[in-house]
């Protein structure tokens, strides 16, 4: 009986081959790991790094430079400007004082604020050198420190009508129908002057109209227009004006003036606006 023959076993399953290759596969796994925690171990650090130089960013930060310092310096300067405006008290106020000087009790009365209010106001653009005082006996009154101070309200004043719609629909809201007012350029009101068809009138208080006032206007403030009709030629029209576009005063005078059947306008800036123009003023001195 011929010896049975026993098929020699697969390359690489022999005992010793299947352990070699079990080893490699391990040795393969194990750069694998090693890999993945090596990055691992890489992403955490850079993680760290990161945390720590934060970290001492805020407890310590770095010196500003001497440019980032003066920048800082430079601009804090300007917003003192900014920030002594940053109130709508404070802007009327610039707005009174554009027409002349004015005493705390006087401002106080015209802002509807109370005298400390007034005061603390005052204090705050005068800290920015926007105003300056005078005392005189127990009064103290106040002016604009610079006539750029008035160049500064009305930038503003133009920006808002440019960028803030709430702006016009306000005028709107409490005039009513704007067709109604009739308002005229200063370049048209010099031309109707010269050529005699009209009569300028001013409508401010009287100490206003003594601190400047357009040449030829007549004054009648607003509360005494209508006791004070006659003195007006019938024939003209009456061009009113008063401190500025959203100075109440000229369009109660039109409607009032309108009321008694008097071809009325108003000019459409006031006497600030005038001046900055480079327009002549005339000024009521105590001899005249």
């Amino acid at each position: 009986m011929a010896a049975s023959r026993m098929s020699a076993p697969p390359l690489g399953t022999s005992p010793r081959g299947r352990c070699a290759g079990g080893l490699r596969a391990a040795r393969r796994l194990a750069h694998e790991g090693e890999r993945r925690d090596v990055g691992r171990i890489e992403r955490t650090l850079t993680r760290l790094t990161s945390f720590k130089y934060s970290l001492e960013y805020m407890i310590d930060p770095p010196m500003p430079s001497a440019s980032r310092a003066f920048k800082d310096a430079v601009f804090d300067q300007f917003a003192r400007i900014t920030k002594a405006l940053a109130s709508p008290v404070r802007l009327e106020i610039v707005d009174v004082l554009a027409q002349g000087e004015r005493s705390v009790e006087a401002l106080a009365h015209e802002v509807g604020q109370s005298l400390a209010n007034t005061s603390q106001h005052l204090k705050t653009l005068k800290g920015a050198r926007l105003v300056d005082a005078r005392r005189d006996g127990v009064h103290v009154h106040y002016r604009l420190a610079d006539p750029q101070v008035i160049g500064v309200w009305r930038a503003v004043r133009s920006l808002g009508e440019r960028q803030l719609a709430e702006i016009e629909s306000t005028v709107d809201a409490y005039h009513g129908d704007p067709e109604g007012f009739e308002s005229i350029t200063a370049d048209a009101l010099l031309a109707q002057v010269e050529a005699g068809d009209a009569v300028v009138l001013d409508v401010r208080p009287e100490t206003e109209y003594r601190a400047g006032h357009i040449p030829g206007a007549r004054s009648i403030p607003v509360n005494e227009l209508a006791a004070r009709l006659a003195e007006l030629p019938p024939d003209k029209a009456v061009v009113a004006y008063c401190r500025g576009p959203y100075c109440v005063m000229s369009y109660d005078a039109l409607a009032l003036l309108k009321a008694h059947g008097r071809h009325a306008l108003r000019l459409a800036e006031g006497l600030p606006d005038w001046r900055a123009a480079g327009r002549p003023v005339h000024v009521v001195h105590d001899r005249d």
